[in-house]
Order: structure tokens, then C-alpha cells, then sequence
């Protein structure tokens, strides 16, 4: 699919923030790597300013967010009628693993730029972060299994969806695995650590 080119300066625009950093990256630069002549003012035709760039990507990843994770949803909800408890766990953390990879160069510009740019800070708390945490809450309160567990879900979902995203924070700020631990290996143990949320067997009289 053809990208426009409003869509070219967004994504080249935050891919050079990822790689160089908001500031050292210039207009013309950014104009160049969208395939306009830099220092023409093409990029003036769609946005105001640099930092207006930078905004709307923020923004759209945000939106793009929160329709991805109702269809991770829906989708989840598709398999629990035909999924063993631990496969649709497995199902769930390894789409979350995907998503925070998705926002790799994001996730650069947010914890190298965005210190500066407060409003923008709570864009990607509110309309990224937030959500997927939301969901995991969402969907333990649904699964029959759990049904019966008096839980503090927003505490879980804080704990196995952090655990998720420094996973592969970890990975992109110190270039391995935490622990050395395989994406299969930690995978298996979010699960087990699920599983082990399961109310236990009332005692047989």
C-alpha cells in the first residue's frame, strides 16, 4: 500500500528521532528521508512545525493503539470456547511482547525527547501504555476460570503487563534478554505465574 505523504514524513520523521533524537534531527533531513527536496519546505505543506511532526505520530500511534487492542480482544474472546486456559495466556502475552516491539523507535524518542514535552508524555501513558494495561484487566475479569477469584486485577494487570513491557524494554536499552531468558522461556513463566492466580480446590469434607 502506497504511503502518502503526510504518512512518509511521519514515519521517517520518528524513525531519524529514534535514531538521532529529536533535536539533532533537522526539517530538511526529515524532508530528504520522506523523499522531498530538503530544505524546499515540503514538510511546511503538511505541518506546521517539527514538532508538530512529532506530535501527530505520537497521537496516531495512540489511536492505532486503542484499535488494536479491541481487536486483540475480540480475538482472544473468539478462542475461549476452544483454547485450553494456557494457550489463550500464551495468546495474550505474546501479543502484548508484539505490540511494545511494534513501538520499538517510539519507545526510543519517549525515554530520550518527550522529558520536555509533557503533554505528550501523558499521550503516550493514556493512549498506549494505558490501554494495554486496561485490557489485561479486562480480559482475566472474563475468562470463566477466574470467575471466582477476589483479586485486585488493576494490581495483576500492573505487575504481569510491566513485566511484559520491560521485557522488551530491557532488550532494546541493554541489547539482551533480561536473565538471558528466551522469548519462549519468559513466555512459559508469564503463563505459569497466571495459572498460579487460579482459586485453589475447595478442601474435600
Amino acid at each position: 500500500m502506497t504511503r502518502s505523504t503526510r504518512e512518509r514524513i511521519i514515519d521517517e520523521a520518528l524513525r531519524l528521532f529514534a535514531e538521532r533524537g529529536y533535536a539533532a534531527t533537522s526539517v530538511a533531513e526529515i524532508e530528504a528521508a520522506s523523499g522531498l527536496s530538503p530544505g524546499a519546505g515540503g514538510l511546511y505543506r503538511h505541518f506546521k512545525s517539527k514538532y508538530e511532526v512529532l506530535a501527530a505520530a505520537i497521537n496516531e500511534h495512540a489511536a492505532r493503539t486503542r484499535v488494536q487492542v479491541a481487536e486483540s480482544l475480540d480475538q482472544l474472546s473468539g478462542m475461549e470456547s476452544s483454547a485450553a486456559l494456557e494457550e489463550r495466556l500464551s495468546h495474550l502475552c505474546r501479543a502484548g511482547l508484539a505490540k511494545v516491539r511494534e513501538e520499538s523507535e517510539l519507545t526510543r524518542v519517549f525515554f530520550r525527547d518527550l522529558s520536555q514535552f509533557p503533554e505528550l508524555v501523558t499521550v503516550v501513558r493514556e493512549g498506549l501504555l494505558q490501554p494495554m494495561f486496561d485490557a489485561i484487566t479486562t480480559w482475566f475479569r472474563a475468562q470463566p476460570e477466574y470467575s471466582d477469584a477476589e483479586l485486585d486485577w488493576t494490581g495483576i494487570a500492573a505487575v504481569l503487563g510491566g513485566s511484559v513491557v520491560h521485557y522488551r524494554l530491557f532488550q532494546e536499552t541493554v541489547g539482551e534478554s533480561p536473565g538471558h531468558a528466551e522469548k519462549d522461556q519468559f513466555v512459559e513463566a508469564w503463563v505459569r505465574l497466571a495459572v498460579g492466580l487460579l482459586p485453589s480446590p475447595a478442601p474435600v469434607r
